[in-house]
């Protein structure tokens, strides 16, 4: 996950650089500013004490602050991560983020601290209380928001700085110059995150191999849930007794043996660049589930790359496989080919809609030699490299 807390005075320009990253790194935006004004517009309970804060550039209350970012936060978790803005303001605000994101078993990736002289943001807030009518955007308003900022705000950089997260960015310039800053050291940081990719697709469509030749090339482990068990089956322990059956008839191994299974391989390779996930998820369970299983570990899917083939290549493909030594049980009747891909597309299918919502599907034309399938889907990998890194 990409959980970034912007840091800053006010005028900064922090609203704006948000605005930039929620859509480059495709985040949950939280200002604690615009959930406050969201109350303050619905004349809540909670707005109206607020209000009465605000307009006098005070800060509210952490045990408001801390019930209205709890509910957006479970609201919001389809995102690659959090983008905080305004977000914490204070030593103890540190803490609480702390205790927040623990909960998601999660932990912030970054503070951007963006500096500007104070001036600057004199002159910058005036405008802007011009030109959008903000009551708290006055000279008295401002010259105690500035100071409150410098006694309370200001100490939060050294807690950061001293976990080394903290990153102070020159907040003068153009948008886009301040854009390039921050980014640089987002990607940075974000070099160190891992790369997560879900192969999927229906029997037949090259996973298993696209997957093995992915996971050389850049440096992830491969996690072939089939595999894995077959493996177990073939060494007799007990998770291969309880899988047995099931892969005899062709059907899903209960999610309770495969979670233990991808939990054990993710513990055991912790130091490659990430994972390729072939066969898992199969269901929206498995994703749902694969998605608890990531964030244990501070992490997320990057992309579902989907291999797109034709029905009747996949029945060819498989029998075809089924005659050769590489061939499964299941690959050798036409009968168990078939049920196996009605229950891909009435199973799995819906799982790359569930990416597909999240704008995390890649499809990839499976047709053709696999060396011709493997440029393709190295090419839509690298850009996926470039886009999020």
């Amino acid at each position: 996950m990409l959980n970034i807390a912007l840091f800053g005075p006010p005028g900064a320009g922090k609203g704006t650089q948000s605005k930039l990253l929620i859509e480059k790194y495709k985040l949950t935006y939280i200002s604690t500013g615009d959930i406050l004004r969201q109350e303050i517009a619905e004349n809540s309970e909670y707005g109206r004490e607020a209000e009465k804060i605000i307009s006098k550039g005070g800060l509210v209350s952490d045990e408001l602050i801390v019930k209205i970012l709890e509910k957006k936060i479970k609201m919001n978790t389809e995102g690659n991560g959090i983008l905080f803005d305004g977000f914490p303001r204070t030593f103890v605000q540190a803490y609480i983020l702390e205790g927040l994101l623990l909960k998601m078993n999660a932990s912030l990736t970054a503070i951007i601290s963006l500096e500007v002289p104070e001036q600057e943001l004199i002159n910058r807030l005036l405008e802007r209380g011009r030109t959008s009518g903000r009551s708290d955007d006055n000279m008295a308003v401002i010259k105690t928001r500035l100071d409150e900022y410098h006694s309370k705000t200001e100490p939060v950089k050294k807690f950061y700085e001293e976990r080394e997260l903290l990153h102070n960015i020159d907040g003068v310039g153009t948008i886009k110059e301040i854009h390039q800053r921050i980014s640089s050291v987002i990607n940075a940081r974000l070099k160190n995150e891992w790369m997560n990719i879900v192969v999927a697709g229906a029997p037949g469509s090259g996973k298993g191999t696209q997957g093995r030749m992915l996971a050389k090339k850049y440096n992830l482990y491969y996690i072939s849930t089939g595999s894995k068990l077959r493996k177990e089956v073939a060494n007799e322990t007990e998770f291969g007794k309880q899988v047995k059956p099931y892969l005899d008839k062709g059907e899903l191994v209960p999610d309770e043996i495969v979670i233990q299974l991808i939990e054990r391989e993710i513990k055991r390779h912790n130091n490659v660049n990430g994972f390729v996930f072939k066969g898992f998820p199969r269901t929206i369970v498995q994703a749902y589930i694969l998605d608890g299983l990531l964030r244990k570990v501070n992490s997320a899917v990057t992309v579902c790359m989907e291999l797109q083939l034709p029905t009747l290549d996949s029945v060819k493909r498989l029998s075809a496989r089924g005659k050769t030594e590489k061939g499964r049980s299941y690959d050798k009747s036409t009968d168990l080919i078939v049920r196996r891909l009605e229950e891909y597309q009435n199973r799995t299918e819906p799982v790359i809609d569930y990416y597909q919502k999240m704008d995390k599907v890649l499809k990839i034309n499976a047709k053709g030699e696999r060396e011709e399938v493997f440029e393709r889907l190295s090419q839509s990998v690298e850009n996926t490299f470039k886009n999020v890194r």
